[in-house]
C-alpha cells in the first residue's frame, strides 16, 4: 500500500510539530526551575495614596545581583514605615526572571516594630515568599504594585 506523498509530508510534519512542543513543554516546566534568596529593604509613605522605594540583592547559582524596588499603593494610607524583607524566590531559570510587577491587596497597621509575611508571583512565574520586620507608624488598607528591576 502506497501512502500518497502529500499525506506522508503532512504526518512527518505533524510529529515533528508535537515533538517540540513536547521538549517546550519539558523545558519550561517548573521541575526544570531553580530557586535563590532575595533580600531587600522598603520604606513606604503615604496619605491616601502612597509610593515604596527600595534596593536589595538577590542571590542566584552562586552569584548576587542588585536589585531595585518600586512601587505604589492607593486605599487608605497614612504614615511611613520601613520593612526589611527576606526569603526565597522560586520558579526561576535566570535572574532576569525575577523582574516583573508582583500585585498584592492588604490591610494592616504598625506603630513601632512589627512582621510580616507575604507570598507574591508575577508576569515570569517566579513566587516570591517572603517575611520582614518594619519599623514605623503606618495604617493601610490598600491595593500594592510592587516592581523589582535588575541594577
Amino acid at each position: 500500500m502506497r501512502i500518497p506523498t502529500a499525506l506522508r509530508a503532512a504526518l512527518v510534519a505533524v510529529t515533528a510539530l508535537a515533538g517540540a512542543g513536547a521538549t517546550a513543554a519539558l523545558t519550561t516546566s517548573p521541575a526544570f526551575a531553580d530557586s535563590g534568596s532575595i533580600r531587600f529593604s522598603v520604606l513606604k509613605a503615604g496619605f491616601i495614596f502612597g509610593g515604596s522605594g527600595g534596593s536589595g540583592t538577590l542571590r542566584f547559582k552562586g552569584r548576587n545581583y542588585p536589585i531595585s524596588i518600586g512601587g505604589i499603593s492607593y486605599g487608605f494610607t497614612f504614615g511611613a514605615s520601613s520593612t526589611e524583607f527576606h526569603g526565597r524566590v522560586s520558579n526561576i531559570r535566570r535572574p532576569s526572571d525575577v523582574t516583573g510587577v508582583y500585585a498584592a491587596a492588604g490591610a494592616g497597621a504598625a506603630i513601632g516594630p512589627g512582621a510580616s509575611a507575604i507570598v507574591l508571583t508575577n508576569q515570569n512565574g517566579a513566587v516570591l515568599t517572603l517575611s520582614g520586620r518594619s519599623v514605623g507608624a503606618i495604617v493601610a488598607a490598600d491595593l500594592n504594585g510592587l516592581a523589582i528591576s535588575m541594577r
